[in-house]
């Protein structure tokens, strides 16, 4: 079929020459008025219908191309919302010059070419790699909400542990109060739902709540869409709530996706590792 479209396209001002000139052709043997006028408009009618459809059919093929443009237009504008909003990272208080914030994500997009949703350890392929500035731990996101937190890299391919993964755990918080809990995907949540575990009791949660990444996690950015409180109980002995939430990312559905990469995470992460050291070290 496709190989029809681009024939009718590649062809279209032929095969719209030659139909025009049997419409003259009968037009002149008719040689009436009346019946000449009327197939004229009819001719012109449909001309003006074969533009039409060919026009509809080159928008049709061009959608893919246009979602990338659209993928890396809404990576750009993320990059400038982020640098510019309360990502914005204070460096030196005495120096006041362009330097004294710098930017702490940077997003690109990119495309999901394979997902898993039944298993206890999804994950997911993307293609982009090493080479387009990829690299182990960045998180993913879509706009919906989070999707994963790359695992592995290869030059132009990642792999991805998707949130609908045993072992994954994001750090979350209620929107409205900043009350927070680790995320996880245990046994008895499907595709579309995940546990946040360890909720304090005096977090005032409600079901419909509105659940967001926490500033705690070095991965995501802080205030990402994770999904709503669907119920929460306190199970005998604990001393917080157990909450079930609906996630707000279709997984069935995944396409674009942006990768995110924490700057300062490596400083972060030496820094925390060097200070639990020492408190090794002091026992």
């Amino acid at each position: 079929m496709r190989t029809l479209l681009n024939f009718l396209i590649r062809n279209n001002y032929y095969l719209l020459f030659i139909f025009l000139q049997i419409m003259c052709i009968i037009l002149i043997s008719k040689n009436r008025n009346l019946q000449s006028t009327r197939i004229l408009n009819s001719s012109n009618a449909v001309a003006a219908n074969t533009f039409k459809t060919i026009a509809n059919t080159r928008e049709y093929l061009a959608l893919r191309e246009e979602n990338q443009m659209l993928a890396k237009e809404n990576a750009s504008l993320l990059n400038i919302i982020r640098s510019r909003s309360y990502e914005l990272i204070h460096v030196a208080s005495l120096v006041q010059n362009d330097t004294l914030y710098k930017q702490k994500y940077i997003f690109n997009s990119a495309k999901v070419i394979n997902n898993s949703t039944n298993l206890r350890s999804n994950y997911l392929t993307l293609n982009v790699g090493s080479q387009q500035g990829i690299t182990h731990d960045m998180a993913i996101i879509n706009s919906e909400g989070i999707v994963g937190v790359v695992k592995d890299v290869s030059k132009n391919f990642s792999s991805a542990l998707s949130i609908l993964h045993k072992d994954v755990k994001v750090t979350c918080m209620l929107k409205k109060n900043g009350f927070y809990g680790p995320l996880s995907w245990e046994k008895d949540d499907d595709y579309s739902s995940a546990t946040i575990s360890d909720m304090p009791m005096h977090s005032r949660i409600k079901a419909g709540d509105t659940i967001v990444t926490s500033a705690l996690s070095s991965i995501f950015p802080e205030g990402i869409m994770v999904g709503y409180v669907k119920s929460f109980e306190r199970k005998s002995g604990d001393a917080f709530y157990t909450v079930k939430i609906n996630l707000s990312t279709n997984f069935k559905k995944i396409n674009h996706v942006y990768v995110i990469k924490n700057v300062f995470k490596n400083e972060q992460d030496s820094l925390e590792l060097k200070s639990q050291t020492h408190d090794k070290d002091d026992k």
